[in-house]
């Protein structure tokens, strides 16, 4: 199965009896004081793609007992919820979302992508995300319900790749590292220290700065050819499969944008920091780099 598909393919194949079509959308947006994010249930239950049930990543596929946000579940709950969702181990997923950001001028579909990576980190590779998401699929005039998705429950017995998952200790490791390659997927202004979204300003000392913004195709609304991603990851050095890779970003959602990128490359192996900048920068004992 490809890693993007796009509205045509999706259109033609949602009577598949084998599809498991998820909307996995969390609507986050600028608010007064900061940024807000919240689930995206109610704008689910207002339309969406016929036959697609809710994902809920802020609290289905969260650890709850995590400190931080969006923490990838423990592996039995995420088989306890997919398999609710009606995914077996031989359904085909495709995910879709409303978009990053809200108002964002880029298309990159990176909650999508986050069920993409939870999906592959708990050990099941048949799932793609669909370029341009609902926004698209609407700009086309495609059809949408308010009706609720269901399918059967299914039995999902994939297991955990822990190497896909990057912890504080393995960053800790990666920056006295040269066979390590970290990617910091937030903005230039983030990562150059010019902001102050989280505790401390920059980023992780040695990482490279490719912004998931920028990768994505402006008229497919997915992701850029192969030519044009190489040539935007080729100067990180990130497409070295001699060396790990990790991606990171605030809080392990961006970083997986980038993660699917580098996987239409080749690289499959790419390990998400989960914590990220709201885990890295909490604490002041860690360092932190400004500038380029």
């Amino acid at each position: 199965m490809p890693l993007i598909v796009d509205t045509d393919w999706l259109e033609k194949h949602l009577d598949d009896p084998d599809l498991r079509l998820l909307d996995a959308t969390v609507i986050m947006k600028q608010g007064e004081t900061g940024v807000e994010i919240e689930s995206g249930k109610g704008v689910y239950d207002e339309e969406h793609i016929p036959g697609a049930v809710f994902a809920d990543l802020m609290h289905d596929f969260s650890d709850q007992n995590a400190n931080l946000p969006f923490m990838a579940a423990p592996h039995e709950l995420f088989a306890q919820k997919i398999s609710e969702l009606g995914v077996s181990d031989e359904s085909y997923v495709v995910v879709y979302d409303r978009g990053a950001v809200v108002g964002a001028p880029f298309t990159a579909s990176d909650w999508a992508s986050r069920l993409w990576w939870q999906l592959r980190l708990e050990g099941f590779d048949n799932v793609a995300v669909l370029a341009g998401g609902l926004p698209k699929w609407k700009q086309e005039g495609r059809p949408l319900t308010n009706k609720p998705g269901s399918y059967p429950k299914g039995s999902f017995t994939s297991e955990r790749r822990p190497e896909l998952l990057a912890t504080k200790e393995d960053i800790k490791a990666a920056m006295n590292s040269t066979s390590t390659v970290m990617v910091n997927c937030l903005s230039p202004a983030e990562f150059q220290g010019k902001s102050d979204v989280y505790p401390r300003k920059g980023h992780i000392p040695g990482s490279k700065n490719v912004y998931f913004g920028d990768v994505t195709d402006t008229e497919t609304k997915g992701l850029p050819d192969k030519q044009r991603l190489q040539e935007i990851f080729e100067p990180s050095g990130v497409l070295d499969k001699n060396k790990r890779a990790i991606t990171y970003c605030g809080g392990g959602i961006a970083a997986t944008w980038n993660a699917l990128a580098l996987a239409m490359l080749g690289r499959y192996d790419v390990a998400v920091y989960d914590g990220s900048m709201n885990e890295w920068a909490s604490d002041e004992s860690l360092p932190m780099e400004t500038g380029e």
